[in-house]
C-alpha cells in the first residue's frame, strides 16, 4: 500500500488534504456544510483536479434533483392539509419518546423497501416536524431514526436503493448471470433492519440530544386568544380532549370549552367533544396557525372562506388597532371588519395577556393586537392607514386548503405505485407529481420555489464532486485495495476487510461511488481465494448502504441534519455503534446464507 502511495501524483495528495479539510472544517467549526463543501469542491475545480463537467457534474445528478422536486411535491402537501392527514392517521398521538420512534421508524422503515430511500425521507421530515411540534417531543430525537429507517429498509429488497441496483449490474456483468433476486437481500437485510430498529428503540432516547430544532421557537410574548368551533362531519366528535391532541399545544393551550351557554374550564382531558363545542384557545402565533390550518376545527363565527380571494392570494396579517379606528367600541361579531378590509380576524391580544369572555363578545379597544387573515394586497394598501398603527405580514405563514388535500394524497400515492412497480423512474415520477400539484392548484408556485431546502441541494451537489475527485485521481482505489490486501491470506478477515472499506469510504464519498470502486478489487479477492463471490457481494451491498456515523456519508443523514439541529458529533455517537452492529451481522451472516 506505501508504494502504490509513493506513486500517487500531486493531485491526489492534494484531493486527500481537501477531503480531510472539509471534514475538520464540518465537525470544528460554525460554518455550514453547504459553504464547506462547495469551498472545497472549489478548490480542486480551481486547482484543475476537476474539470468543469467533473465538478458540476453532481449538480445533475438524477438523485439531487429528485430531492429538489420531490420538496415541490411536498409543497403541495403542506398547503392542502395531506400532511395533517398522514401524520393524524400514521403517527398518531404516542405518550413516549420510544413509541413515537417507532411511530416514525415502521412505516418509513416499510415504505424505504420498494422505494428510493431519499424521497421518502423528504416527504416524512415535514411531517415529523410538525408532528413532533404538536406532540411536544423534540425533533432532534426523531429524525435521526427517520433517516436510519430509511436505510435499514433499502437494505431489504434489491429496488429499495439504488446502490442494490448498481451492484447486481456489476455482478451481472462480470459473471454473466441473471444477477440477484428481489427478495435474495431480505435474507441479510432483514435481521441487520432488526437489529438496527432494536438499538434504536433501546439507545435512542439517550444517545440522541433532546433539543429545540433550529425551526422550533415560541418565546413569543403575546397571548392571542382564538376561538374554535367543531363543525358538523368532524373527525374529533365523541374523541376525549387528550385522544384528540386538543390538552397539549405547541405554545398554546386550551382555556375552556363552551357548550350550548354551559363554560367547561378548567377543561377535563377526559371530557368527550361533541358537534358545535366552541373551543377557546390561548398561545403564541404559532399555534394560532396551526389551529386554524386543523382540518377539523374551523374559527368561530369567522368563515375564511367568504372572503374575496383565493386561498393560494391571502396573507396573515398582524395589525395593532389605533385610537382611530372606526371599529373601536364594537363586538368583533358586529363590527364591520370584513366588509370594510375584506379580511377577517383570526385571533386577538391585549397586552400580552388572554381575554376572558367568548371573542365574539369582546369590544375592540386602541392597542388590540389582530391576527388577521386578509388578502395580499392588504398590507402594502394599509401601510399608511390611519386605522392601524403597525401591519406586520407572516412571511412564512401557509395557509391551508383542505378540500385539495384528497387530491395531493392521490398524486402522492400514484408516484409511490409508479416507482413500485417500475413503470418509470424516481426521477419522472416526481417530476410528473410537481407539474400535477401545479396544476390542479395544489401548490402554490411561490411557496413551492420557496419550501426547496437549497442548502442540502447545494451539499449533495459538491459532495458528488469531491467522491469524483478521489476516484479520478487513482486516491480511492488505492486506499482500498490496500485495505483488501491485508486479508487475502483468510476468506472471513477478506470478507471482514471488505465491508470495512465499503462503509468507510460511503462515510466518505457516495454510496454509489464507494460499491463501484470496491466491487472489482473485492471480485478480485474472492477469485484469488478461490471461494464464492456471493457473500463478497451482499456485504458490499450492506455496508455501502450502513452510513449512520457521520451525516454526508449519505443523502438522507444530510437531509435531515439542519431541520434537527444537528451536530456532526450527535451522528457519531449513535450512528458509530450502529454501525458495528450492522457491519458484524452482515460479515457473520453472510457466509452461512452464501458459503464460501
Amino acid at each position: 500500500m506505501f508504494t502504490e502511495l509513493s506513486l500517487l501524483g500531486w493531485e491526489a495528495w492534494v484531493t486527500m488534504a481537501t477531503v480531510v479539510a472539509v471534514f475538520l472544517a464540518v465537525v470544528f467549526t460554525r460554518l455550514s456544510a453547504d459553504t464547506v463543501f462547495l469551498g472545497g469542491t472549489g478548490l480542486l475545480l480551481v486547482l484543475g483536479i476537476l474539470d468543469a463537467k467533473e465538478a458540476l457534474a453532481g449538480f445533475s445528478s438524477s438523485g439531487m434533483v429528485t430531492v429538489g422536486v420531490l420538496y415541490v411535491v411536498v409543497s403541495g402537501l403542506q398547503e392542502t392539509g395531506g400532511l395533517q392527514w398522514i401524520s393524524a392517521r400514521v403517527l398518531g398521538t404516542p405518550g413516549s419518546i420510544r413509541k413515537a420512534q417507532l411511530r416514525v421508524i415502521l412505516p418509513v422503515l416499510g415504505l424505504s423497501g420498494f422505494l428510493n430511500n431519499t424521497p421518502v425521507v423528504a416527504m416524512f421530515i415535514p411531517v415529523v416536524m410538525q408532528w413532533a411540534r404538536r406532540i411536544r417531543k423534540s425533533p432532534s430525537q426523531l429524525l435521526i431514526p427517520l433517516s436510519y429507517a430509511s436505510i435499514l429498509g433499502g437494505m431489504c429488497t434489491l429496488i429499495g436503493t439504488s446502490t442494490n441496483l448498481v451492484v447486481n449490474g456489476l455482478y451481472q456483468n462480470r459473471y454473466h448471470g441473471q444477477g440477484i433476486g428481489m427478495f435474495e437481500i431480505t435474507l441479510i437485510g432483514l435481521p441487520c433492519a432488526a437489529l438496527g430498529v432494536a438499538y434504536l428503540l433501546l439507545f435512542g432516547k439517550r444517545l440522541l440530544p433532546d433539543q429545540d430544532s433550529t425551526e422550533t421557537s415560541f418565546d413569543d410574548p403575546r397571548e392571542y386568544t382564538v376561538e374554535m368551533i367543531i363543525p358538523s362531519g368532524s373527525n374529533l366528535t365523541g374523541k376525549s380532549v387528550s385522544d384528540a391532541g386538543l390538552r397539549r399545544l405547541p405554545g398554546g393551550y386550551l382555556v375552556e370549552i363552551i357548550r350550548t351557554n354551559e363554560i367547561h374550564a378548567p377543561v377535563d382531558p377526559e371530557m368527550k367533544l361533541k358537534e358545535n363545542d366552541r373551543l377557546v384557545f390561548a398561545g403564541a402565533v404559532e399555534s394560532i396557525l396551526e389551529l386554524r390550518n386543523h382540518m377539523d376545527l374551523q374559527v368561530a363565527d369567522s368563515p375564511q372562506f367568504s372572503l374575496e380571494a383565493p386561498l393560494s392570494e391571502r396573507r396573515i396579517v398582524e395589525v395593532v388597532v389605533s385610537t382611530t379606528c372606526p371599529e373601536i367600541g364594537q363586538k368583533i361579531r358586529e363590527c364591520n371588519f370584513r366588509k370594510r378590509y375584506n379580511a377577517a380576524i383570526l385571533a386577538i391580544a391585549r397586552n400580552g395577556r388572554r381575554i376572558e369572555g367568548r371573542i365574539g363578545d369582546v369590544r375592540l379597544k386602541a392597542g388590540d393586537t389582530l391576527l388577521i387573515e386578509s388578502h395580499a394586497g392588504f398590507a402594502p394598501r394599509m401601510k399608511d392607514s390611519r386605522d392601524f398603527l403597525l401591519i406586520s405580514e407572516l412571511q412564512d405563514a401557509v395557509l391551508v386548503e383542505h378540500r385539495r388535500a384528497p387530491v395531493a394524497i392521490l398524486i402522492l400515492t400514484g408516484m409511490v405505485l409508479a416507482v413500485a412497480f417500475q413503470l418509470t423512474s424516481m426521477l419522472n415520477a416526481s417530476v410528473i407529481a410537481a407539474m400535477l400539484m401545479m396544476v390542479l392548484k395544489c401548490s402554490n408556485p411561490n411557496r413551492a420555489r420557496k419550501s426547496i431546502e437549497w442548502n442540502v441541494l447545494l451539499v449533495i451537489g459538491a459532495a458528488l464532486g469531491l467522491g469524483q475527485a478521489l476516484d479520478t485521481t487513482g486516491t480511492a482505489a488505492v486506499l482500498a485495495n490496500g485495505l483488501i490486501g491485508l486479508g487475502n491470506s483468510n476468506p472471513h478477515v477478506a470478507l471482514a476487510l471488505v465491508y470495512l472499506a465499503t462503509t468507510v469510504f460511503t462515510e466518505m464519498i457516495t454510496n454509489n461511488a464507494a460499491a463501484a470502486l470496491i466491487f472489482p478489487i473485492a471480485m478480485n479477492a474472492a477469485e484469488a481465494l478461490g471461494v464464492a463471490a456471493e457473500p463478497f457481494v451482499f456485504c458490499i451491498m450492506i455496508g455501502a448502504s450502513a452510513s449512520f456515523a457521520t451525516p454526508i456519508g449519505y443523502q438522507t443523514n444530510l437531509m435531515v441534519f439542519g431541520p434537527g439541529g444537528y451536530r456532526f458529533s450527535d451522528f457519531f455517537r449513535i450512528g458509530l455503534p450502529m454501525n458495528a452492529i450492522i457491519g458484524i451481522t452482515a460479515v457473520l451472516l453472510a457466509p452461512l446464507i452464501w458459503p464460501f
